[in-house]
């Protein structure tokens, strides 16, 4: 809670992640491990999210066939992919001190009668998470009177997160509403109730982060 509400303060939507990072090594004394901790939260987050793409993209491609997102989408997969293979793979800069610890936590991985339930019910986790994320927005399109598909919207919401992920402006902010212009616009939703959406869908998510400032506020006192 504490890393979500600091995603809504911090460039991005993934600043709470160094927060997370911060105060797990803190706790533990090891920044191998909570870096990759933190890291793996996120990459488990990050393949819901390419699940949920590659389940609703043969039910949205009519809306971006014959498109640049024809071949972003398929890309962006295929990139992940090889971006995993060659990052679990070949562990660019193993040789730094804080990075070998950070690899070697993913060696507990290779036991995958232990690591394999654990994983599992993670992935379920976040997909159901992601869900609930894209029927808020579906809920909020519809609130506007927008008659949009939850499909569509589940092919959509993954692009968008992934592009505010970039750390341009705080929790994404911009970066998000011209997504969801551009996005959205494919299926005949006008730019002005594009914006709104996603400011509303926003909204929605910082007044469901506030509890990470009480818990912040705890967590700092228990440590004085």
């Amino acid at each position: 809670m504490i890393g979500s509400f600091f995603n809504t303060l911090l460039p991005g939507i993934i600043g709470g992640d160094a927060v997370k990072a911060y105060y797990l090594y803190k706790e533990t004394g090891n920044s191998g491990i909570s870096m990759a901790s933190v890291f793996m939260d996120r990459y488990v987050g990050f393949v819901s999210l390419m699940f949920i793409t590659l389940i609703a993209l043969p039910f949205g491609i009519s809306y971006i066939k014959d498109t640049e997102l024809e071949y972003l989408l398929p890309g962006i997969v295929f990139a992940f992919i090889a971006g995993s293979i060659a990052f679990f793979r070949l562990r660019i800069g193993g040789a730094l001190k804080i990075l070998r610890e950070f690899y070697s936590f993913f060696d507990t991985y290779r036991d995958f009668n232990k690591s394999s339930m654990v994983l599992l019910k993670s992935l379920i986790l976040s997909v159901i998470i992601q869900l609930m994320n894209m029927m808020a927005v579906y809920i909020i399109s519809h609130g506007l009177g927008i008659n949009i598909s939850f499909l569509t919207i589940m092919l959509f919401i993954p692009l968008i997160v992934t592009v505010s992920m970039v750390p341009l402006s705080i929790s994404g902010l911009g970066v998000r509403e011209g997504a969801f212009v551009i996005l959205f616009g494919k299926a005949g939703v006008r730019p002005e109730v594009a914006i709104s959406i996603s400011f509303l869908w926003f909204i929605s998510v910082v007044i469901g982060s506030l509890p990470g400032l009480l818990f912040y506020a705890v967590f700092i006192n228990r440590k004085r």
